[in-house]
């Protein structure tokens, strides 16, 4: 069972670090072909790479930001605001792909040994799985003991390559783990802590994977996911529980809403997605069945009504770079520099 849906994942880059070129050339086809990397055969130029981008790899820094609250006598009194609406925003960064969130490095190196360039790296988030021979495992032991590497791979077993992309997958998600643990135990205890529930969690990773999704942010107004696929089809997935069904039934109630658009609120076989007016039943509203929705009811550690509207209106979705495109970009690099597919 999945633990708990991330407020927020995109696909990230992966670097790899050998001072073989041939051997990177010849990693490079055997690669899960989802897979966002980069190739480095000087540790040197990775390191200088990987330590330019960190300042960039941060998502967190524009959802909390420090709010001084005038009501204190104190004036030093200082909180933490977190600006929800900030998170969906993320997907506006037309380099959010270039992330570096594993590296991948030999041991055995010239230049730079394994162990001290991943001392080196300056951004704790990038998870790090290194690559040993025969002769290096036990300082990949310690390192790993050390916590200086999160994974080792012996580079010479039969299964390395199989174990190497099972690895880049875990580190990937771990990465977010990292990155958006502050976010999602700030919203655990509101109305989006949905996010915990780890029945909803492992139904909301099928909905991933039958419709494609690479990437996905919470959504504030409606409360959910905004998804995307690789090509850069935009989904929303409307999440409601008893209770925010409730205040939207009163609010439409205030709004002198027909009792047809309360039965079928109320019989859960739709929800709906009132764009234009934040989630909420619009005045004088014309016709309330073109902003429903087919819905479905899901058993978790609560009950959970859900919807997934395809290409949802109200968004400003236009422009939003898809990462097909970005691995498109990539594998040109690639070719080009290492004349490899």
């Amino acid at each position: 069972m999945t633990k708990a849906i991330q407020p927020f994942s995109w696909p990230t880059t992966v670097a790899f670090v050998d001072d073989s070129a041939a051997f990177l050339s010849n990693l490079s086809l055997q690669l899960d072909p989802e897979l966002a990397f980069r190739m480095f055969s000087s540790p040197g130029e990775g390191l200088k790479y990987l330590n330019a981008r960190a300042a960039q790899d941060h998502p967190v820094s524009p959802i909390f930001s420090p709010y001084l609250d005038r009501t204190e006598e104190n004036d030093a009194h200082q909180v933490i605001a977190m600006r929800v609406d900030a998170i969906r925003s993320l997907v506006n960064r037309p380099a959010r792909f270039e992330s570096i969130s594993v590296v991948v490095v030999d041991y055995d190196m010239p230049e730079l040994n394994g162990i001290e360039f991943c001392r080196r790296l300056t951004n704790p988030a990038i998870k790090k799985i290194m690559l040993t021979g025969k002769a290096d495992e036990h300082v990949a032991v310690k390192s790993f003991n050390e916590g200086l590497i999160d994974r080792f791979i012996r580079k010479h077993e039969a299964d390395a390559v199989e174990t190497l992309n099972q690895a880049i997958h875990d580190m990937q998600l771990a990465h977010f783990d990292k990155t958006s643990g502050s976010v999602l135990d700030a919203l655990a205890v509101s109305e989006y802590a949905f996010l915990k529930d780890g029945a909803l969690a492992t139904h909301v990773q099928g909905i991933f994977h039958s419709l494609g999704i690479v990437e996905h942010y919470l959504s504030w107004q409606p409360h959910g996911l905004l998804m995307f696929d690789a090509e850069g089809t935009a989904y929303l997935l409307i999440i409601h529980t008893e209770e925010s069904l409730r205040g939207v039934r009163e609010i439409a109630v205030e709004q002198s809403a027909p009792a047809n658009f309360l039965a079928e609120l109320d019989s859960h076989g739709s929800v709906p997605y009132f764009w234009r007016t934040e989630g909420y039943y619009p005045a004088q509203c014309a016709d309330w069945r073109l902003y429903m929705h087919p819905a479905s009811v899901f058993e978790g550690e609560r009950r959970y009504v859900y919807s997934i509207v395809k290409q949802p209106p109200g968004l400003t979705l236009d422009g939003i770079a898809p990462y097909d495109g970005y691995l498109q970009r990539l594998d040109r690099e690639i070719q080009a520099a290492w004349g490899t597919h």
